[in-house]
């Protein structure tokens, strides 16, 4: 009797541990649109829903409507950080001396940008990394079309789910928030990117470029499509724990 509790209580521990292990490789941090932060061992898009596993315990059910970002919770080491960067390296507006890329969905693109004043090569760049050009492209955290864009992304420029899969719809909606990204962070590219990856809030609340391995490596392709090598990565400010 007393050797079955034993190997019952490793066996007990060891899933324990495993659990603890594999929370903490596969944190999530999801980020509402209200601001807040939730700290997640997992989740699951259902449809325009989205459960939520808690790493407080439990979990929660919302409409992915409410949810503005979900990012992997995994810190870049700090000796990784390149050097910062003072100026973007690219200029973002448009040009009226810039030809039409020659990619798919150019036209749609280099128009969106030059009703929105924005580069169409950066649009380009960020729809290479988002989705390569698959307008149909969802990912497993919602994310929709060209510029994968979430539900509740689209709705701020007043589009239901479905219109996000529509190339032009996406694309217009796309720019028009990187137009207000590059206003709001006077033209401070990697926090544009860091903004249109992890959210405003992700931004705000680390004064600064996530330290979030998921961001800093989305920043880097961008910068790598644009034919930039060196990437702008200021340490941020510590910030509290999601949640508090």
């Amino acid at each position: 009797m007393r050797g079955a509790l034993h190997r019952g209580f490793r066996v007990a521990c060891w899933w324990l541990v495993a659990a603890l292990l594999a929370a903490g490789s596969g944190a999530e941090i999801v980020v509402l649109v209200d601001g807040r932060f939730l700290k997640a061992v997992d989740y699951e898009v259902e449809g325009e829903s989205v459960r939520i596993g808690l790493a407080s315990g439990g979990q929660l059910v919302m409409p992915l409507l409410r949810v503005d970002r979900i990012v992997a919770d995994e810190l870049e080491d700090g000796d990784e950080e390149p050097a910062a960067i003072e100026v973007s390296p690219v200029y973002l507006g448009f040009a009226p001396e810039q030809e039409m890329p020659d990619i798919p969905f150019g036209e749609l693109i280099y128009e969106a940008a030059r009703r929105r004043n924005v580069n169409p090569r950066l649009v380009a760049a960020i729809i290479r990394a988002e989705s390569a050009f698959d307008p149909a492209a969802v990912s497993r955290k919602g994310a929709r079309g060209l510029m994968q864009l979430m539900p509740a992304t689209g709705r701020r420029f007043g589009l239901v789910p479905d219109e996000l899969f529509d190339e032009e719809l996406n694309i217009d909606a796309g720019v028009t928030y990187l137009e207000e990204l590059i206003e709001r962070y006077a033209e401070d590219l990697p926090l544009v990117l860091a903004a249109y990856n992890a959210g405003e809030g992700a931004v705000e609340r680390y004064k600064g470029v996530p330290p979030f391995r998921e961001t800093r490596e989305y920043i880097r392709r961008v910068y790598s499509f644009l034919g930039v090598e060196a990437v702008p990565d200021p340490a941020p400010d510590p910030a509290p724990a999601p949640g508090k």
